[in-house]
């Protein structure tokens, strides 16, 4: 290449100067996403998968805590119905721009899928991020319920198209023990036998 056709190329395509110039997918949005996928993928690969969880578990209750605090103050209600934690699952994941609806609900369950997580392409792979989910589900249903149960049966850190996530409100009418967490309000939860008809 000649000097000419150098020098005319560097006028054609001057050089970037400012950083604020740069086209990178950078926003707070993705960093605090893959910030969050980081600290469960270091976790996962120091204590494990199982550990990791437990680890997120404790962070998803204080959320859970904490959101379910703004919605009864919000709503003026000291607990929330059944209806009312179904809605408030729903429109909190919403809020994060998780794609969450109702598939149905019953006094013995509520079945929520998902087309999209909030953590979005930062979810797959990281199975520990998902206890946020279930934490901060399981949280907001005992709190007002007295207990929940939450299974995820299907998920999009596992490879599935989207999630399935189902919060039993019986004890000992869902799923397997070891197939979902466990959770504990101070009020007494729905009898089995009180169980109504699903909703959908």
């Amino acid at each position: 290449m000649t000097l000419r056709n150098r020098c005319d190329r560097t006028r054609q395509e001057p050089e970037m100067t400012h950083a604020a110039d740069a086209d990178i997918p950078l926003d707070r949005d993705i960093f605090l996403r893959t910030l969050v996928r980081e600290l469960a993928a270091s976790l996962e690969s120091v204590v494990g998968l199982q550990e990791a969880s437990g680890y997120i578990s404790l962070v998803g209750q204080t959320v859970g805590t904490h959101i379910d605090d703004m919605y009864t103050r919000a709503l003026a209600v000291e607990r929330l119905s059944r209806e009312q934690v179904a809605d408030v699952l729903v429109d909190l994941k919403q809020r994060i721009h998780g794609d969450f609806y109702i598939i149905e609900q019953d006094d013995r369950r509520i079945v929520l899928g998902t087309r999209s997580c909030p953590f979005a392409e930062k979810v797959i792979g990281r199975e520990s991020i998902c206890m946020m989910t279930s934490n901060v589900f399981g949280t907001i249903a005992a709190r007002s319920l007295g207990y929940a149960q939450v299974e995820l049966v299907e998920t999009i850190a596992r490879g599935a198209a989207g999630c399935r996530v189902v919060v039993h409100l019986v004890p000992g009418a869902g799923a397997a023990q070891d197939l979902g967490r466990e959770y504990f309000g101070d009020v007494p939860p729905v009898p089995a036998a009180a169980a109504g008809r699903v909703v959908e």
